[in-house]
């Protein structure tokens, strides 16, 4: 299965294209990309920038034990999962999840399945400075 699945943590801007790549495949009708972005507020208070670290061994074995349960789970060709760790601004991209599958249907439960999956077991920790402060966020949705 590892040649199906792209997992990486990087402290590099990711790519959107490079995951497309890496999913795409002649035989798939469909592929579905979740792209998380920075967002400029949290409970109404503006956000400054985000700061993601991660246990990177345990983050990545977890990230492909997601990749390869939702190959199991779902009737997919590929799946990439990207995040990113260190100080993310408004608009930069902490997480992308491209799945490509020959119908859509089963690409769009598979990267729901691995984003809601990857935000309640991956040991990825986020944090969020304001104007007048910063504070830890909780690893589940």
């Amino acid at each position: 299965m590892e040649n199906r699945t792209s997992v990486k943590i990087t402290d590099e801007p990711l790519s959107q294209q490079d995951c497309y790549n890496f999913v795409q495949d002649a035989s798939c009708g469909g592929i579905v990309e979740f792209v998380g972005t920075v967002r400029n507020a949290t409970q109404n208070k503006e956000v400054i920038l985000l700061d993601f670290s991660a246990y990177e061994p345990m983050a990545l074995k977890e990230m492909q034990k997601i990749a390869n349960l939702a190959l199991d789970k779902f009737d997919v060709h590929k799946i990439a999962i990207h995040h990113a760790v260190g100080p993310l601004k408004i608009g930069d991209i902490p997480v992308i999840i491209s799945v490509s599958s020959a119908h859509r249907k089963a690409a769009f439960e598979a990267c729901e399945y691995c984003i809601d999956t990857l935000k309640e077991t991956v040991p990825i920790w986020k944090k969020e400075h304001f104007k007048d402060g910063e504070v830890w966020v909780n690893a589940h949705p």
